[in-house]
Protein backbone atom coordinates (compact mmCIF):
# COMPACT_ATOMS: atom_id res chain seq x y z
CA UNK A 1 0.00 0.00 0.00
CA UNK A 2 1.60 3.29 -1.14
CA UNK A 3 2.26 5.57 1.70
CA UNK A 4 3.42 9.28 2.31
CA UNK A 5 6.21 8.75 4.83
CA UNK A 6 8.84 11.71 6.35
CA UNK A 7 11.45 9.77 3.63
CA UNK A 8 9.87 10.53 1.01
CA UNK A 9 9.25 14.29 1.71
CA UNK A 10 12.50 14.54 2.42
CA UNK A 11 13.72 13.12 -0.70
CA UNK A 12 11.24 15.75 -2.74
CA UNK A 13 12.31 18.63 -1.43
CA UNK A 14 15.87 17.34 -2.21
CA UNK A 15 14.29 17.34 -5.39
CA UNK A 16 12.93 20.80 -5.37
CA UNK A 17 16.80 22.02 -4.49
CA UNK A 18 18.21 20.14 -7.25
CA UNK A 19 15.75 22.38 -9.71
CA UNK A 20 16.68 25.19 -8.33
CA UNK A 21 13.41 25.87 -7.20
CA UNK A 22 13.05 29.17 -4.80
CA UNK A 23 13.15 28.83 -1.04
CA UNK A 24 9.99 30.10 -0.45
CA UNK A 25 8.59 27.66 -3.41
CA UNK A 26 10.30 25.05 -1.53
CA UNK A 27 8.79 25.30 1.84
CA UNK A 28 5.31 25.99 0.32
CA UNK A 29 5.23 22.66 -1.44
CA UNK A 30 6.33 20.78 1.67
CA UNK A 31 3.56 22.60 3.89
CA UNK A 32 1.22 21.50 1.53
CA UNK A 33 2.14 17.66 1.07
CA UNK A 34 2.30 17.38 5.23
CA UNK A 35 -0.62 18.99 5.68
CA UNK A 36 -2.76 16.63 3.19
CA UNK A 37 -0.35 13.57 4.63
CA UNK A 38 -1.48 14.56 7.96
CA UNK A 39 -5.13 14.58 6.94
CA UNK A 40 -4.78 11.23 5.20
CA UNK A 41 -3.31 9.47 8.52
CA UNK A 42 -4.59 6.05 7.95
CA UNK A 43 -7.19 6.75 4.98
CA UNK A 44 -6.18 4.64 1.53
CA UNK A 45 -4.14 6.18 -0.42
CA UNK A 46 -6.12 6.11 -3.58
CA UNK A 47 -7.95 8.29 -5.55
CA UNK A 48 -11.05 8.59 -4.48
CA UNK A 49 -9.36 9.70 -1.11
CA UNK A 50 -7.43 12.80 -3.17
CA UNK A 51 -10.53 13.91 -4.48
CA UNK A 52 -12.17 13.23 -0.69
CA UNK A 53 -9.60 15.89 -0.50
CA UNK A 54 -9.63 18.52 -3.04
CA UNK A 55 -13.79 18.41 -2.05
CA UNK A 56 -12.99 19.53 1.62
CA UNK A 57 -10.44 21.85 0.49
CA UNK A 58 -12.80 23.35 -1.84
CA UNK A 59 -15.14 24.23 0.80
CA UNK A 60 -12.20 26.06 3.03
CA UNK A 61 -10.28 27.99 0.40
CA UNK A 62 -10.99 30.55 -2.74
CA UNK A 63 -10.17 28.93 -5.59
CA UNK A 64 -6.62 29.69 -5.97
CA UNK A 65 -5.48 28.56 -3.18
CA UNK A 66 -7.10 25.42 -4.11
CA UNK A 67 -5.45 24.89 -7.02
CA UNK A 68 -2.35 25.75 -5.54
CA UNK A 69 -3.12 23.21 -2.91
CA UNK A 70 -3.29 20.37 -5.72
CA UNK A 71 -0.26 21.57 -7.76
CA UNK A 72 1.98 20.80 -4.99
CA UNK A 73 0.90 17.69 -4.40
CA UNK A 74 0.83 16.71 -8.09
CA UNK A 75 4.11 17.72 -8.22
CA UNK A 76 4.97 15.19 -5.47
CA UNK A 77 2.99 12.46 -7.12
CA UNK A 78 4.48 12.96 -9.92
CA UNK A 79 8.09 12.91 -8.50
CA UNK A 80 6.81 9.45 -6.82
CA UNK A 81 5.43 7.98 -10.19
CA UNK A 82 2.02 8.16 -8.54
CA UNK A 83 0.48 9.66 -11.42
CA UNK A 84 -2.64 7.72 -10.68
CA UNK A 85 -3.43 10.08 -7.97
CA UNK A 86 -2.87 13.43 -10.17
CA UNK A 87 -6.41 15.29 -9.99
CA UNK A 88 -7.74 18.28 -12.39
CA UNK A 89 -7.01 21.97 -10.41
CA UNK A 90 -10.13 23.66 -10.37
CA UNK A 91 -11.03 25.92 -13.88
CA UNK A 92 -11.10 29.69 -12.61
CA UNK A 93 -12.71 32.51 -14.94
CA UNK A 94 -10.54 35.39 -15.04
CA UNK A 95 -11.45 37.96 -12.92
CA UNK A 96 -12.39 41.34 -14.99
CA UNK A 97 -12.63 43.74 -11.78
CA UNK A 98 -10.79 44.04 -8.84
CA UNK A 99 -12.69 44.04 -5.57
CA UNK A 100 -11.68 47.66 -4.53
CA UNK A 101 -12.48 46.28 -0.74
CA UNK A 102 -8.52 44.60 -1.18
CA UNK A 103 -6.99 47.13 -3.55
CA UNK A 104 -4.99 49.28 -1.60
CA UNK A 105 -5.21 52.97 -2.51
CA UNK A 106 -2.60 55.88 -3.00
CA UNK A 107 -4.35 57.93 -0.07
CA UNK A 108 -4.35 54.88 2.09
CA UNK A 109 -0.75 54.17 1.34
CA UNK A 110 0.04 58.09 2.37
CA UNK A 111 -2.11 57.23 5.63
CA UNK A 112 0.24 54.49 6.42
CA UNK A 113 3.84 56.28 5.95
CA UNK A 114 2.26 59.13 8.01
CA UNK A 115 1.74 56.29 10.68
CA UNK A 116 5.28 54.84 10.28
CA UNK A 117 6.75 58.89 10.08
CA UNK A 118 4.83 59.97 13.49
CA UNK A 119 5.58 56.50 15.19
CA UNK A 120 9.27 57.20 14.20
CA UNK A 121 9.41 53.66 12.69
CA UNK A 122 11.82 55.34 9.65
CA UNK A 123 12.75 51.29 8.87
CA UNK A 124 9.17 50.82 8.03
CA UNK A 125 8.62 54.61 6.18
CA UNK A 126 11.55 53.90 3.83
CA UNK A 127 10.31 50.38 3.15
CA UNK A 128 7.21 50.53 1.96
CA UNK A 129 8.20 53.71 -0.62
CA UNK A 130 11.15 51.22 -1.54
CA UNK A 131 8.54 48.38 -2.51
CA UNK A 132 5.92 50.95 -3.66
CA UNK A 133 8.22 52.84 -6.11
CA UNK A 134 9.97 50.22 -7.69
CA UNK A 135 7.67 47.21 -7.73
CA UNK A 136 10.06 44.46 -6.33
CA UNK A 137 8.56 41.81 -4.63
CA UNK A 138 9.04 41.45 -0.59
CA UNK A 139 11.39 38.63 -0.96
CA UNK A 140 13.56 40.65 -3.39
CA UNK A 141 14.30 43.41 -0.74
CA UNK A 142 17.35 41.99 0.39
CA UNK A 143 18.76 42.94 -3.16
CA UNK A 144 18.08 46.67 -2.14
CA UNK A 145 22.28 46.97 -0.51
CA UNK A 146 23.93 49.89 -0.01
CA UNK A 147 26.06 49.38 -3.23
CA UNK A 148 22.53 49.39 -5.02
CA UNK A 149 21.24 52.87 -3.62
CA UNK A 150 24.97 54.33 -4.49
CA UNK A 151 25.16 53.00 -7.72
CA UNK A 152 20.71 53.54 -8.42
CA UNK A 153 19.84 50.29 -9.52
CA UNK A 154 20.10 46.64 -7.92
CA UNK A 155 20.82 43.53 -9.53
CA UNK A 156 17.88 41.11 -8.58
CA UNK A 157 18.60 37.60 -8.81
CA UNK A 158 14.78 35.62 -8.24
CA UNK A 159 13.57 32.21 -9.43
CA UNK A 160 16.80 31.44 -11.47
CA UNK A 161 16.24 34.61 -13.34
CA UNK A 162 18.63 37.81 -13.07
CA UNK A 163 16.95 41.72 -13.61
CA UNK A 164 17.91 45.44 -13.48
CA UNK A 165 15.41 47.19 -11.00
CA UNK A 166 16.32 51.07 -11.39
CA UNK A 167 16.15 53.00 -8.01
CA UNK A 168 14.97 56.55 -8.48
CA UNK A 169 16.56 59.34 -7.77
CA UNK A 170 15.05 60.84 -4.30
CA UNK A 171 14.35 56.94 -3.25
CA UNK A 172 18.37 56.90 -3.41
CA UNK A 173 18.96 60.28 -1.81
CA UNK A 174 16.56 59.26 1.18
CA UNK A 175 17.85 55.95 1.54
CA UNK A 176 21.30 56.99 1.84
CA UNK A 177 20.05 59.60 4.20
CA UNK A 178 18.77 56.44 6.66
CA UNK A 179 21.36 54.26 6.21
CA UNK A 180 24.03 57.13 7.69
CA UNK A 181 21.86 57.32 10.87
CA UNK A 182 21.36 53.76 11.38
CA UNK A 183 25.39 53.22 10.77
CA UNK A 184 25.26 50.46 7.83
CA UNK A 185 28.28 49.65 6.43
CA UNK A 186 27.52 47.63 4.06
CA UNK A 187 24.76 44.53 2.69
CA UNK A 188 21.33 45.16 2.87
CA UNK A 189 19.31 48.22 4.17
CA UNK A 190 16.53 46.74 5.74
CA UNK A 191 17.32 44.27 8.57
CA UNK A 192 16.47 42.99 11.75
CA UNK A 193 17.98 43.66 14.60
CA UNK A 194 20.52 40.67 14.36
CA UNK A 195 21.79 42.43 11.26
CA UNK A 196 19.43 39.51 8.80
CA UNK A 197 18.01 40.80 5.69
CA UNK A 198 14.04 41.19 7.34
CA UNK A 199 11.77 38.18 5.76
CA UNK A 200 8.02 38.37 4.95
CA UNK A 201 6.65 37.25 8.21
CA UNK A 202 8.01 40.05 10.07
CA UNK A 203 7.43 42.78 7.23
CA UNK A 204 3.36 41.29 7.55
CA UNK A 205 3.59 41.81 11.45
CA UNK A 206 5.13 45.31 11.39
CA UNK A 207 2.09 46.84 8.50
CA UNK A 208 -0.31 44.72 10.15
CA UNK A 209 0.14 46.43 13.62
CA UNK A 210 0.19 49.86 11.51
CA UNK A 211 -2.99 49.44 10.14
CA UNK A 212 -5.46 50.72 13.08
CA UNK A 213 -3.58 53.70 13.71
CA UNK A 214 -3.44 54.22 9.66
CA UNK A 215 -6.70 53.77 9.86
CA UNK A 216 -6.45 51.30 7.50
CA UNK A 217 -8.16 48.28 6.86
CA UNK A 218 -5.95 45.10 7.71
CA UNK A 219 -7.35 43.30 4.54
CA UNK A 220 -5.51 45.46 2.24
CA UNK A 221 -2.33 45.68 3.57
CA UNK A 222 0.38 43.25 2.98
CA UNK A 223 3.60 43.25 1.31
CA UNK A 224 2.31 42.51 -1.74
CA UNK A 225 0.12 45.43 -1.62
CA UNK A 226 2.53 48.12 -2.32
CA UNK A 227 3.75 46.37 -5.26
CA UNK A 228 0.62 45.90 -6.79
CA UNK A 229 -0.05 49.84 -6.60
CA UNK A 230 2.76 50.14 -8.26
CA UNK A 231 1.69 48.39 -11.01
CA UNK A 232 -1.73 50.04 -11.23
CA UNK A 233 0.30 53.58 -10.63
CA UNK A 234 2.60 52.83 -13.44
CA UNK A 235 -0.20 51.40 -16.05
CA UNK A 236 -2.48 54.22 -15.31
CA UNK A 237 -0.03 56.82 -16.60
CA UNK A 238 2.09 54.65 -19.08
CA UNK A 239 -0.69 52.46 -20.38
CA UNK A 240 2.37 49.69 -21.58
CA UNK A 241 2.03 46.50 -19.98
CA UNK A 242 4.39 44.99 -22.23
CA UNK A 243 7.12 47.44 -20.27
CA UNK A 244 5.13 46.74 -16.81
CA UNK A 245 5.79 42.96 -17.49
CA UNK A 246 9.44 43.71 -17.63
CA UNK A 247 9.88 45.80 -14.96
CA UNK A 248 7.96 43.50 -12.46
CA UNK A 249 9.89 40.77 -13.68
CA UNK A 250 6.83 39.10 -15.53
CA UNK A 251 7.45 36.27 -17.55
CA UNK A 252 4.30 36.46 -18.72
CA UNK A 253 1.98 39.74 -19.71
CA UNK A 254 -1.27 37.44 -18.25
CA UNK A 255 0.32 37.72 -15.12
CA UNK A 256 0.96 41.44 -15.08
CA UNK A 257 -2.52 41.46 -16.41
CA UNK A 258 -3.74 40.36 -12.75
CA UNK A 259 -1.95 43.67 -11.74
CA UNK A 260 -3.69 46.33 -13.45
CA UNK A 261 -7.13 45.12 -13.47
CA UNK A 262 -9.54 48.06 -12.57
CA UNK A 263 -12.57 48.20 -10.01
CA UNK A 264 -16.25 48.19 -11.37
CA UNK A 265 -16.57 51.54 -10.09
CA UNK A 266 -14.02 52.84 -12.89
CA UNK A 267 -15.55 50.89 -15.28
CA UNK A 268 -18.65 51.87 -14.76
CA UNK A 269 -17.11 55.73 -15.36
CA UNK A 270 -15.54 54.88 -18.39
CA UNK A 271 -18.86 53.21 -20.00
CA UNK A 272 -20.64 56.53 -18.93
CA UNK A 273 -17.86 58.75 -20.55
CA UNK A 274 -18.90 56.42 -24.55
CA UNK A 275 -22.16 58.70 -24.82
CA UNK A 276 -24.08 55.84 -26.26
CA UNK A 277 -27.10 56.53 -24.43
CA UNK A 278 -29.41 59.32 -24.48
CA UNK A 279 -30.52 60.79 -21.65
Amino acid sequence: MRKITNELILSFKKYLIEEEKSKNTIEKYIRDIVAFMVWVANRELCKATVLEYKAEIIESYAPASVNSMLSSINSFFDYNEWHDLKVKALKIQRQIFANKDKELTKAEYERLLTAANNKKNQRLYYLMQTICSTGIRVSELRYITTSAVKSGQAVINCKGKMRIVILPKELCKMLKGYIRENNIENGSVFVSRTGKPLDRSHIWKMLKALCETAGVSKDKVYPHSFRHLFARTYYSLQKDIVRLADILGHSSINTTRIYTIESGIIHRKQLQKLGLLRL
